[in-house]
């Protein structure tokens, strides 16, 4: 007899490690901003492991964008997760964290910031429900603000900047409730009255083609235009049966094409009938040919023929921006308040179409202020700070341009357009204007002007490729007046030759011309003026 076989020994587990219990609490960390490790692990309401995972539930929810379901939490305790799942929908937290990690690990640590306070209200003779409603209170008034602030930041701007962190938002609430803001939120709401200066800001650079024709840039082309012409047509008819080509063999009763085969069974006695019955089924073997009879004729017919002529080219936009404002004291009232909506909504679509904004304020000599505008804190804060500031001062159109054309040099801005706010009260010298036609003409800038007063002036048609007129200025500075001028381009209809064109400049004489033709008449003169010439 065979041995009973003995059971193999169970296989015995390592013993475990001296800390893997303690990791094993621990383990929901890891799904946690570092951020929140401190405040998980050492809040007073519950226990570890089961705010951990609650945590985990709850930035998961936050995140997806969806609602808080406290029935589904393990912490905190029910009462205190009914009353917090409640402000968090009454706030609409969850439309604001949806995607934002940064955002949601903020809302977290606020969550265990107030909830540890639950503790110290009933330390100070708060009753449970009472403490609860404090720290409730208290967190929903924090996020109420900034949920608030935030709303203002995307209404301004468009977006929230990316160096704007949540955790730090103290160090830019200051700005956000200083009287800048105030007049920047003011601002913003003019913008509705204006809704063509997108526009105008999206058109300007040269970064790529648009869909839009450009009639200024046209080139001389080759069209294809549809066009009737008479073309020759050669018919052919083919004739069978008629004497011509040889094209093959094929059955038939004609006895003249008969090849010689059949011909041979007329000599048989017998087959002679099989001859005459193959001839009356028309199934002799017989060479087949024909003629071909050949007719040409003119016939109309349509063709596409190429035509030179000019065609416009493609509008380029959305490039790098180049903003001159003007600052002087007659720009006060509902001017200033539109030149400042000019820097606002350039700023805003330089960063939404990601494109750079270079502001230039300049009000008399000395008085030029450059600044880069980005949307991040430090742009908020200069943007804040100048569109906060009064208009007082003079009007020197020369300093900017010479700022704007030394830019022109630099290859970020060489594909730059310039956009140009003012009441159009400056001159600016013949020199500098023959500069700036001279950087218009090699490297194709574009001065796109919005003028804020009641007609065009000289000085600014001079330097003005197109002009955008805001006749109802008065209204944004609260005047409900409309423009006493039936027309803002009083200048080019009664004083068009004020103007320097090529024109103008052609139809002008030289002082030294003018003393010569002077001295001349004088020598031509009578001698005696007092006496009738006839």
């Amino acid at each position: 007899m065979s041995k009973p076989v003995s059971a193999a020994p169970a296989e015995k587990l390592p013993p475990p490690l001296l800390f893997e219990v303690g990791e094993w609490r621990l383990a929901k960390l890891d799904a946690l901003a570092r951020s929140l490790w401190l405040g998980g692990m050492t809040n007073s309401q519950g226990s570890l492991e089961p705010r951990l995972e609650a945590l985990t539930t709850l930035r998961d929810e936050l995140l997806s964008g969806i609602g808080p379901a406290a029935e589904s939490w393990s912490w905190p305790p029910p009462p205190i997760a009914a009353a917090l799942a409640k402000a968090i929908a009454t706030l609409d937290l969850p439309r604001y964290c949806a995607g934002r990690q940064e955002l949601t690990d903020t809302v977290l640590m606020s969550v265990l910031f107030h909830l540890d306070f639950i503790v110290d209200y009933r330390d100070r003779g708060a009753g449970e429900a009472r403490a609860l409603q404090m720290a409730i209170d208290a967190f929903s008034d924090d996020w109420r603000r900034h949920c608030g602030e935030i709303d203002e930041l995307v209404e301004v701007f468009g977006m929230v900047p990316n160096d704007c962190e949540h955790s730090r938002w103290d160090q830019l609430r200051g700005v956000l409730q200083s009287s800048g803001w105030k007049e920047v939120l003011r601002i913003r709401r003019l913008l509705s009255g204006l809704p063509e200066l997108t526009k105008i800001i999206r058109e300007l650079g040269r970064s790529r083609q648009s869909e839009i024709d450009d009639e200024t840039s046209q080139t001389l082309v080759e069209h294809l235009e549809l066009a009737v012409a008479n073309r020759l047509e050669t018919l052919t008819v083919r004739v069978p049966d008629m004497p011509g080509e040889t094209r093959g063999i094929h059955r038939s009763d004609r006895i003249a094409r008969m090849l010689p085969a059949e011909a041979m069974l007329l000599g048989h006695p017998r087959l002679r009938l099989v001859w005459h019955a193959r001839r009356a089924e028309r199934a002799l073997l017989c060479y087949e040919d024909d003629d071909r009879m050949s007719e040409t004729r003119l016939h109309p017919a349509p063709v596409m023929q190429p035509r030179p002529g000019p065609q416009a080219g493609k509008r380029p936009e959305l490039g790098p921006i180049l903003v001159c404002v003007d600052t002087s004291g007659s720009m006060q009232g509902g001017a200033e308040a539109v030149a400042k909506a000019v820097v606002l909504e350039a700023v805003r679509c330089a960063h939404a179409q990601r494109r750079p904004c270079l502001l230039f304020a300049f009000g008399g000599p000395e008085e030029l202020l450059e600044l880069e505008l980005p949307v991040d804190r430090g742009g908020i804060e200069r943007a804040t700070r100048f569109l906060g500031q009064a208009f007082r001062g003079g009007t020197d159109i020369c300093g900017p341009l010479e700022k704007v054309i030394d830019s022109m040099e630099e290859q970020r801005w060489r594909l730059a357009d310039l956009l140009i706010a003012t009441d159009g009260e400056f001159g600016a010298t013949p020199q500098l204007a023959a500069r700036l036609a001279t950087v218009k003409r090699e490297l194709g800038l574009r001065v796109q002007g919005v003028l804020i007063a009641d007609r065009e002036t000289v000085g600014l048609l001079e330097i003005a490729d197109n002009i955008f007129p805001v006749r109802d200025w008065r209204r944004f500075g609260g005047a409900n007046v409309d423009s006493p001028i039936h027309s803002h381009r009083l200048t080019a209809m009664y004083f068009p030759g004020a103007l320097r064109n090529a024109e103008s400049h052609e139809a002008t004489v030289s002082g030294a011309e003018v003393s010569a033709a002077v001295r001349t008449s004088l020598h031509l003169a009578p001698s005696n003026p007092g006496k009738d010439d006839s």
